[in-house]
């Protein structure tokens, strides 16, 4: 899986950089917690700092491209970012035998 940042902005009043990215792949298209951590290996980030906002693949394409936001501080992503978004970007816990999922 190789990643490409096509474009990254700054935005200083939201104090985080924005960035487009391409990510090519040869499987399926790869989960959110795999994208956090190559973006914020790839720009020297922690994975718990990057909201993958959304992706998109075309059809039959080994490709996908996405927009990903990376805050400064944890304080001012949950501030800025809706609770879902947050929630949606939180890493996943395996499930336990017989528990119910939250709605």
């Amino acid at each position: 899986m190789d990643i490409k940042v096509l474009e990254e902005k700054k935005n200083p009043l939201l104090q985080r950089r924005e960035v487009k990215f391409s990510v090519s792949h040869n499987l399926g298209t790869p989960s959110r917690e795999e994208i956090k951590a190559k973006i914020a290996a790839y720009l020297n980030s922690k994975p718990e700092l990057v909201i993958v906002d959304h992706m998109r693949s075309d059809f039959g394409r080994r490709e996908t491209k996405g927009y990903a936001k990376i805050y400064e501080t944890e304080e001012h992503m949950k501030k800025t970012e809706t609770e879902h978004i947050v929630q949606r970007n939180a890493k996943k816990e395996p499930k336990k035998e017989g528990e119910e999922e939250k709605k």
